[in-house]
């Protein structure tokens, strides 16, 4: 018996793909219902109100269940909570969980593990056989010290849900990934003033061209650097560069950070409806001053500063997680080098991975288990693997910008093609055996 964390897209996807393979497990979920964060009405939830997919839906649904027709492109976050509980309804996975549980601790005991959790005030330990962790990496704020005493509110995106918040109110954006940007526009149609905080440069792209999703484009496969050379390019004639809106040009090439998904945030910014400003150099009382000299007013500072990664049930020295890391070391962002039975599900960021490219690592991991269980050479190869190559990245040559929520960043082409050899081999295995066994029975 294995124990689930979580109930988001990943642990449900980890929930179908343990069903496949005749695992069983117990499912834990701090929430009533499924969905993670796309449930806006979870109270751990950091969903919004105009919170969108930054990724259209073909290039984020699962393979075997896709959104409906009559879905948009770039699906709203209610759109997203209703099919990911069409999905845990369809393939039964709401009996696999015990709802309102929150995990405490996980520990190991000698070839398993000890897991705690609590429900309405009653604490309970059980034994498991191993564990997957599922509970997300977008829940816990990266909240940066700010130089100076604020006098008015200061909020991180994780707190926002409605553009009301900002009625009236000189506002001042801190950070400009998706979420900032995102909100942002939110407060230009709220605010008195908007003012947007940037220390280093983005690369923008529409969500639409040519009346098409941007990421459902472009396929025609290039060298990386004709790749970042090309898509540079193009975007710098679509959008124009971001120093023509007052926003500093990225100082890396294309895909060595994540980029933004908004083109109305430049359209804004175009219009004078918000005013880019630069990093922060010191507050006093509502007046923030920043590096370049420039001086605002402000009511509200909102820190778009992104979530680090937060597992607090168990001990960092268990996830291979060294001091000073971003994130801990594991093989293909999965596999523990140690432990055979511990697994990291949905710690890994990719522009264009989608819930299909997470799909396929609960395959992998549900094929190991399965698979080592019966001695299979394939997960005995992965054993060996995961041991000699925990933290080797998945970069694909990209020269990442080296910060903590690129941690654990990957080269989706590169990682999906470890993780479907990695199945495909375990796979192949899993067939001749079976055939094996029908010879067997057909002989008899």
């Amino acid at each position: 018996m294995y124990a689930l964390i979580g109930a988001g897209p990943m642990g449900l996807a980890t929930a179908r793909n343990l069903d496949k393979q005749g695992i069983a497990f117990t499912g834990f979920e701090l929430n009533d219902d499924v969905g993670g964060l796309w449930d806006i009405d979870n109270p751990h939830s950091t969903m919004y109100e105009t919170a969108h997919l930054i990724s259209s839906k073909t290039m984020t649904e699962f393979a075997e269940f896709p959104m409906r027709d009559d879905v948009a492109p770039y699906p709203r976050h209610d759109a997203m909570r209703a099919y990911f509980r069409d999905y845990a309804r369809h393939f039964d996975l709401y009996r696999r969980f015990e709802f309102n549980t929150r995990v405490l601790n996980v520990e190991p005991d000698g070839a398993g593990w000890l897991v705690t959790s609590e429900r309405d005030g009653v604490t309970r330990t059980r034994r498991f056989h191993g564990v997957l962790i599922a509970n997300g990496t977008l829940h816990h704020p990266n909240i940066p010290t700010l130089p100076g005493d604020f006098a008015g509110r200061v909020m991180h995106s994780s707190e926002y849900r409605s553009p009301e918040v900002f009625r009236d109110q000189r506002v001042l954006v801190v950070g400009c990934g998706n979420s900032g940007a995102d909100i942002a526009v939110d407060a230009v149609h709220h605010a008195r003033s908007v003012d947007l905080s940037v220390r280093r440069g983005y690369y923008f792209l529409p969500k639409f061209l040519l009346g098409r999703p941007t990421d459902t484009l472009g396929k025609l496969k290039l060298p990386r650097r004709l790749k970042q050379w090309a898509d540079s390019l193009l975007i710098k004639l679509v959008m124009g560069k971001p120093s023509s809106y007052g926003l500093p040009d990225p100082d890396y090439r294309m895909y060595e950070s994540h980029p933004v998904m908004n083109s109305l945030i430049l359209h804004h910014l175009g219009h004078g409806d918000i005013q880019a400003r630069r990093d922060i150099a010191r507050i006093d009382g509502h007046r923030v001053c920043f590096t370049d000299g420039s001086e605002g007013e402000y009511d509200i500072i909102l820190l778009a500063t992104g979530y680090k990664l937060h597992y607090p049930f168990i001990d960092r020295k268990h996830l291979n997680w060294p001091q000073g890391a971003g994130a801990p070391q594991l093989y293909l962002n999965v596999f523990h080098p140690d432990y055979d039975n511990l697994f990291m599900m949905g710690m890994i960021e990719a522009a264009g991975l989608g819930w299909e490219g997470r799909n396929e690592q609960a395959e992998m991991a549900a094929l190991y288990i399965r698979q080592l269980a019966n001695g299979s050479p394939a997960a005995l190869r992965l054993k060996e693997t995961k041991r000699r190559e925990a933290g080797n990245v998945m970069d694909g040559g990209y020269d990442y910008l080296k910060l903590e929520r690129m941690a654990y960043y990957v080269h989706k082409d590169s990682y999906r093609k470890a993780v479907l050899a990695q199945i495909r081999a375990m796979r192949e295995e899993q067939h001749s055996l079976a055939r094996a066994r029908q010879r067997v029975a057909g002989a008899r």
